[in-house]
């Protein structure tokens, strides 16, 4: 990737600058965003509608592959409500999470969310979801996950099914089972069977726009040749299904590293549909943010990540920065700078992206009830904004600035946040 321009660096401001704007938020103007014209395809490093104007895809991750196998807070609000607060939050899209055994093991296949609920003692959670979301609790795991993507369908939401992991839980770590090809939980035939089914069952969902393969390929198991092997492999298997779609590809390391891509292309039969996803959070990076320089981490981190990720886009495809995020509470010293660095280099390079995460609060996440979820935009109730100035802040990198915009290529004067 070319070098930066020098306003990239002027956006490195202490965060406590962009805490001071009023509690409302921008993007809810009452003016609904205009709906895409499914469906999406790729023309270089842009995803595109029908027409060929710009889609920019700006997301936030909702958790659908924890024990429960539910998507999270349905026992705090309505799913309607849930949904038109993400479209009232200037979000377009959802990165929604599922689980391989939700379709591949008749455990969860035949399960209800009630029945879920029970199984994991989650007595509160049944109690609130019969008041918020009593037409869904007595629904398979399913059914219940199509009733979400058809909430945030009615609410004008596009939807990214992401495959975040095989067993039901808390991801990830390199010794989890579920990292690679062939580890105790991850096994390719039932991967593919898996992508095969949900690319089926959601194909005359329209606002179903893409799939996300894997999530944060790793662990000592992950090399080159069997990514090669099974990604495409998964790539064709979703095609086959649902030609319609995008098709969304991780890295290696934690979803970090494409560096083998300099070395050997990938060969898929379709064209125009292929998305490369990479994640980036603070933590990502060690300690640096916290003892470093902010502007000389920010220029050293971001040249590592065009390096193994970022030349994507030099390449002629997209790049999905399918997850980053940072504590709302607005106290960590390392979120604080990454975040600077983070919003100027998605305004530099126009990148779609998706927040992590929806979630204030979990059903069950490691063995805790009702754990709060820090990183979330929503509050532990799921009944308001968790950091309103923060979304005052992203409203910036909601709305596309490279591309084609309004029938003509163009591309607008930097940003300065």
């Amino acid at each position: 990737m070319g070098r930066l321009s020098n306003s990239f660096f002027l956006s490195l401001l202490p965060l406590s600058v962009f805490l001071t704007f009023p509690s409302a938020v921008a993007t809810n103007s009452g003016v609904p965003a205009p709906v895409p014209a499914f469906p999406l395809s790729t023309d270089s490093r842009w995803i595109v509608e029908a027409s060929g104007r710009r889609v920019k895809l700006a997301c936030v991750n909702w958790a659908s592959h924890l024990e429960a196998v539910v998507a999270e807070g349905l026992s705090k609000q309505p799913v309607g409500v849930i949904s038109r607060g993400i479209a009232a939050m200037g979000f377009n899209c959802v990165r929604l999470t599922w689980p391989l055994f939700l379709v591949t093991n008749d455990s969860y296949g035949n399960l209800t969310v009630r029945q879920s609920f029970q199984s994991l003692g989650l007595i509160e959670s049944i109690a609130g979801f019969q008041v918020n979301n009593p037409s869904i609790i007595d629904l398979s795991l399913i059914n219940a996950y199509q009733a979400v993507v058809s909430s945030l369908g009615d609410n004008g939401v596009m939807v990214i099914l992401d495959n975040h992991i095989s067993k039901p839980g808390w991801c990830c770590s390199n010794f989890d089972g579920n990292g690679f090809f062939g580890d105790i939980y991850f096994n390719p035939d039932r991967w593919l069977q898996g992508l095969t089914r949900i690319a089926t069952l959601f194909k005359s969902a329209a606002n179903v726009v893409g799939m996300s393969l894997r999530n944060e390929l790793r662990g000592p198991k992950q090399n080159v040749k069997d990514w090669y092997r099974y990604m495409q492999k998964g790539a064709e298997a979703v095609h086959a299904a649902n030609p319609n779609i995008l098709v969304i590809l991780s890295g290696l390391s934690f979803d970090k590293d494409f560096t083998f891509l300099l070395n050997q292309t990938l060969n898929l039969t379709f064209p125009n549909k292929l998305v490369f996803e990479v994640h980036w959070y603070s933590f990502s990076d060690g300690g640096a943010w916290r003892t470093g320089n902010a502007n000389q981490v920010c220029g050293q981190v971001v040249d590592n990540m065009m390096r193994r990720a970022g030349f994507v886009l030099d390449r002629g495809y997209p790049l999905f920065m399918s997850e980053f995020g940072v504590d709302l509470r607005g106290t960590d010293v390392n979120d604080n700078r990454y975040l600077n660095c983070f919003v100027g280099l998605a305004a530099e390079l126009d990148l779609d992206w998706a927040l992590w995460t929806l979630a204030g609060s979990y059903y069950l996440r490691e063995g805790l009830i009702g754990l709060e979820e820090f990183y979330g935009i929503f509050n532990w109730n799921w009944c308001g904004p968790r950091n309103s100035s923060f979304l005052e802040r992203i409203s910036a990198i909601q709305s596309p600035f490279q591309g084609k915009l309004k029938g003509v290529f163009d591309k607008v004067p930097y940003l300065c946040f």
